[in-house]
């Protein structure tokens, strides 16, 4: 079974720099779609970026030009690179994947990690 394990959120300062990371692993074949989510309290599950095949396809219209998504080498670790952090990108981010097509859709995901709380304040 495919496991995702999410790390580094914390808490920053408005305008300051965070990279969550996620790890991948106990797949046999290793999924074609990945995506990071976010929820606040109270809020939706929101999309923040989409890889489809290796190739980021869609950034969230509120965070595109800030984050930043990622690869290593052997492509077991996914990355979010954060940067100009606002009060509102505060949530709790949750590393997805899935073997369907890659979609801003929650429920085309069938992995998910527990999530790392993001924490920005004014």
């Amino acid at each position: 079974q495919v496991q995702l394990v999410e790390s580094g959120g914390s808490s920053v300062q408005a305008g300051g720099s965070l990279r969550l990371s996620c790890a991948v692993f106990g797949y046999m074949y290793r999924p074609y779609c990945m995506g990071w989510f976010r929820q606040a309290p109270g809020k939706g599950r929101e999309g923040v970026v989409l890889v489809n095949n290796d190739i980021p396809t869609t950034y969230g219209v509120s965070v595109k030009g800030r984050f930043t998504i990622s690869q290593d080498d052997n492509k077991n670790t996914l990355y979010l690179q954060m940067n100009s952090l606002k009060p509102e990108d505060s949530a709790m981010y949750y590393c997805a994947a899935t073997y369907a097509s890659c979609a801003f859709d929650p429920r085309a995901f069938d992995y998910w990690g527990q999530g790392t709380q993001v924490t920005v304040s004014s």
